[in-house]
């Protein structure tokens, strides 16, 4: 028995005497919890810009944008070309016109099977048209005095 004591007075911190063993078992040190990850990452980008850039009335040069859009807003009229990506720009100078004109798509377009003939029967369909109107050219000609 007596060789059995000093292996009792033992613990985890070393040699401590028999009334302190009990401060060891019970210490916590201390810590933190560990933080979660954060899961709205999105949402921080700026807007793209869309929209009309020239409003009715407005006198355009060539190959000024008139109006950027992702999706079809604006159908492109006369003297006004479209790019890539929706955005249309002016073919001529001229005054920027919008005009709402009735839209009757072809019979056997996919946009009549999907959308119209899901519509009530005699509903009438607008589309807004961007149009340049251009400038009245001058009558100066100057081969006319040569003759």
């Amino acid at each position: 028995m007596a060789a059995l004591t000093p292996l009792m007075f033992k613990s985890r911190a070393g040699l401590l005497l028999p009334c302190q063993s009990f401060l060891v078992d019970w210490v916590r040190f201390a810590s933190k919890k560990a933080g979660g990850s954060s899961k709205n990452l999105g949402g921080k980008s700026p807007g793209r810009r869309y929209g009309f850039k020239k409003t009715d009335g407005n006198f355009v040069h060539a190959g000024n944008i008139l109006a950027t859009q992702r999706l079809m807003r604006w159908q492109p009229g006369a003297h006004v070309g479209i790019g890539t990506n929706n955005t249309l720009y002016a073919l001529q100078d001229g005054v920027v016109r919008y005009t709402k004109e009735v839209y009757i798509p072809p019979p056997r377009s996919s946009e009549t099977i999907k959308v119209i003939t899901k519509l009530p029967k005699g509903t009438v369909l607008y589309k807004t048209f961007i149009n340049i109107v251009p400038i009245k050219q001058e009558g100066k000609f100057r081969l006319v005095g040569l003759l």
